[in-house]
């Protein structure tokens, strides 16, 4: 277990660190030239990412499928994000679909 001083190092360092790499993304991006390819393949490899995320998120509790409840909340709010549906309404809905169904017996 750390210490008091060695926690304090540990968060200045790691806080030290994220800030380099703020930091590091504007100064390189005049220094360093990609391709439109290599950028366009950055933003989709962003949105695979979170599409993983939402994936594993949405249908795993640990290593066991979640239920049914969740991945339905999830898809509700997914269809009204996608058709532009206030971040509020997109929220309440996922959340009212889950625990709807769940008041209901579905796992």
């Amino acid at each position: 277990m750390l210490s008091p001083v060695g926690l304090i190092v540990a968060a200045v360092v790691l806080g030290a660190g994220t800030f380099m790499f703020r930091v590091a993304g504007p100064v390189l991006r005049s220094r360093i030239r990609l391709s439109p390819r290599v950028e366009k393949l950055f933003a989709v490899s962003a949105v695979v990412l979170l599409a993983a995320l939402v994936a594993t998120s949405s249908l795993l509790e640990g290593a066991e499928f979640a239920g049914w409840a969740r991945p339905a909340g999830v898809a509700v709010g997914g269809v009204l994000a996608w058709k532009k549906a206030p971040f509020v309404v997109v929220v309440l809905a996922a959340g009212a679909t889950a625990a709807g169904l769940r008041l209901l017996g579905v796992p």
